[in-house]
C-alpha cells in the first residue's frame, strides 16, 4: 500500500537490444546497483503489481513467465502463488527466470538470487513522477523495449499534463488575494481511517491539482500514512473525499454517508465522494493518468459548483 523509497532510472547500455541485437548484454542502473542483463530476457518473474503492468504495457508480456498473487492486472498475467512481501528464493527459481523483477528487497532476496547468478531489477515505490517514468524506461531497456517503454512514458506525461491542464483552477487577481477558495480533499486508504500526506507519491499526485490535503497536519511519526481520528476528520471538512478502499472494504458513497457525523460533511452533502479503483490508485504504473483523470474530473466539478 505505501509508496515510499526513492527510485533509481540511470541506464546504460552495453548494446542495443530494441533494436534487434537481443544477444548484447544491457546493464541498468537500479535500486541495487548496477544490474547486467546478458540477452533479452524470456523467462521474466515479476514480484511487483506495478512492474507487471508496466512489462504487459511496454509489450514484454511474452516474456513473463510468472507474476506476484497481487499482480492483478491485466486478467491475462500469469498469476501464481509467489509473493513479494515473503518471497521464497527456492520458488522463484524453479520458473527459471532470466530476469527478476520486484519493489523490495525482503528477506534478503536480491542477495539470494544474485548468488545463483540470475539478474534482478530491484525498482522500488517512488515518490515523484519521474521515478516512475524511469522505472518504465528501466523495464523497457532490460526487456528489449526501450522504444516501447518511451512511447508509454510520452503518452503518460502528455495524457497527465492535459488532465492537469484542463482543471487548472483560474490565475489570482493582481491584488495578489485568491481568485477562490482552495479545495481541500481526504484520501482514504481504508474504512480505519488512513490515509496520505503530501509528502507521497499519491499525495504530490493531487498537488499537481492545487488541492491541500487535510491530512497533512496529522503528518507527526506516520511516515507519510497517518490514521486519521472521526473527530480529526470532522472537524477538518474536505471538499472532496476520494475512496481508495472501494474493493478491499467495500466503501462507497452511501457507506460514508452512513457513518455518525459524516452526513454533515461538505463533501457528502455535495455528493463530492469519489469512489477509487483501489489498485490503479495505489500503483504508480501504465494507468496512473486514469487515476489522474478521476481527480480532475472532481476538481473541475467542485471548481464549478455542481
Amino acid at each position: 500500500m505505501a509508496l515510499s523509497a526513492a527510485a533509481c532510472g540511470d541506464t546504460t547500455e552495453s548494446g542495443d537490444t530494441s533494436s534487434g541485437t537481443a544477444g548484447k548484454p544491457v546493464t541498468v542502473q537500479a535500486a541495487n546497483g548496477a544490474v547486467t542483463i546478458p540477452a533479452t530476457p524470456k523467462r521474466i518473474v515479476s514480484l511487483s503489481p506495478t512492474h507487471t503492468e508496466t512489462l504487459f504495457a511496454i509489450g514484454a508480456g511474452k516474456q513473463v513467465v510468472a507474476v506476484d498473487e497481487y499482480s492483478t492486472f491485466p486478467a491475462g498475467a500469469p498469476k501464481t502463488k509467489l509473493s513479494g512481501f515473503k518471497p521464497n528464493a527456492e520458488a522463484i527459481i524453479g520458473y527459471k527466470p532470466d530476469l527478476v523483477v520486484l519493489s523490495d528487497d525482503l528477506d534478503g532476496i536480491v542477495k539470494a538470487l544474485t548468488k545463483v547468478k540470475i539478474p534482478v531489477l530491484l525498482e522500488p515505490s517512488v515518490t515523484k513522477l519521474d521515478e516512475a517514468y524511469d522505472e518504465i524506461t528501466d523495464l523497457g531497456q532490460a526487456t528489449g523495449r526501450e522504444a516501447d517503454a518511451k512511447k508509454l512514458v510520452d503518452g503518460m506525461r502528455a495524457s497527465i499534463q492535459q488532465t492537469v491542464a484542463a482543471a487548472a483552477t483560474k490565475p489570482q487577481p493582481a491584488s495578489g488575494k485568491p481568485a477562490g477558495k482552495q479545495l481541500t480533499y481526504y484520501h482514504e486508504l481504508d474504512n480505519q481511517l488512513h490515509s496520505v500526506t503530501s509528502k507521497t507519491f499519491i499525495g504530490q499526485v493531487y498537488g499537481l491539482f492545487g488541492l491541500r490535503n487535510v491530512a497533512d497536519k496529522a503528518e507527526k511519526a506516520s511516515g507519510g500514512y497517518p490514521q486519521l481520528s472521526r473527530e480529526y476528520l470532522l472537524k477538518s471538512n474536505p471538499d472532496l473525499i476520494f475512496l481508495a478502499d472501494t474493493k478491499c472494504c467495500g466503501q462507497n458513497e452511501a457507506a460514508v454517508a452512513k457513518r455518525s457525523g459524516w452526513q454533515d460533511l461538505t463533501a457528502v452533502k455535495d455528493k463530492r465522494v469519489i469512489p477509487l479503483d483501489d489498485d490503479i490508485a495505489s500503483r504508480w504504473g501504465p494507468r496512473l493518468p486514469e487515476f489522474v483523470k478521476v481527480i480532475g474530473a472532481a476538481v473541475q466539478k467542485a471548481s464549478a459548483g455542481a
